[in-house]
């Protein structure tokens, strides 16, 4: 009876995260395939407060705010998880070769990866995007994903050290099996129980980066739209159409909310079974 009430907290976490994301990701989606109205259609009646017809209202143009928060979704969404995606792959690479082989590789490696965390990640960035070429979406990508190498390099490489030395390594090891088997099917698997809960982060943390380049005018630009621009063209009318920013901003919290209790919940469950 008391293992289960102990649970209980933790299966609720993320049972409320992957109801939250989940509702999330479906409505972005469906952005993709399908809008009330044409995102970008200038033709429904400049500042409309939201109504039946414009549940989210419009903006300046006389846009459908709920159809571009579809729309924008779906952008800010897949430069998040293609951001991650790239800093978690190379970071675990890094992380792997040098937790688990140490010596010369891991300080140089290691070294490099304390260069690049000496500066801060968003400026970082923003070095990144200007050389490359702003108000491009593979340029927003890159930047954000090189950034994302680092933090994913340190979690991972410490997970390996600690897992090298195990009973089932050394097993392997005198069975003949070769470093890369080792490092990809023996000890990754176990890995996952620190890279999942670090994925999350790192989802939120990118949500929140490309919404602020986008906010500065140098991430996403049109004829595309992300909630980071939605929002900065809010800005210039919170008097006169307040409920764009915040319908645009409460998609951007509702969105990090929900992957952030599914994080959380993992962490807790780990915890527990620990």
């Amino acid at each position: 009876m008391t293992k289960n009430r102990k649970k209980l907290p933790v299966n609720a976490i993320l049972a409320a995260g992957l109801i939250i994301a989940g509702l999330m990701l479906c409505l972005t989606a469906l952005g993709f395939v399908w809008t009330p109205y044409m995102p970008n259609a200038m033709k429904y009646g400049r500042f409309q407060p939201p109504s039946p017809a414009h549940i989210f209202g419009t903006d300046q143009f006389g846009r459908d705010i709920f159809s571009r928060i579809l729309k924008g979704s779906g952008t800010t969404l897949a430069i998040s998880l293609l951001t991650v995606v790239i800093g978690a792959v190379a970071g675990t690479l890094v992380g792997a070769v040098t937790g688990y082989f140490g010596g010369v590789v891991d300080d140089i490696l290691m070294r490099i990866n304390d260069a690049l965390t000496a500066f801060p990640s968003f400026l970082l960035a923003l070095l990144i995007v200007s050389l490359i070429g702003p108000g491009k979406k593979y340029s927003v990508i890159l930047a954000l994903g090189l950034v994302f190498i680092p933090s994913f390099a340190r979690v991972m490489r410490t997970e390996f050290a600690s897992l090298r030395e195990q009973n089932y390594v050394t097993g392997a090891r005198l069975m003949g099996a070769s470093n890369l088997r080792i490092l990809f099917v023996h000890l990754l698997p176990n890995t996952f129980r620190v890279l999942l809960p670090a994925f999350t982060i790192g989802f939120n943390n990118a949500v929140l980066a490309e919404a602020s380049m986008s906010f500065l005018g140098i991430g996403v630009t049109p004829p595309d739209s992300s909630l980071g621009y939605m929002l900065s063209e809010a800005q210039g009318m919170l008097r006169a159409a307040p409920w764009y920013a915040i319908c645009t901003g409460c998609t951007i919290v509702i969105l990090i909310f929900g992957v952030g209790l599914i994080g959380e919940g993992m962490h807790v469950q780990q915890e527990e079974v620990g």
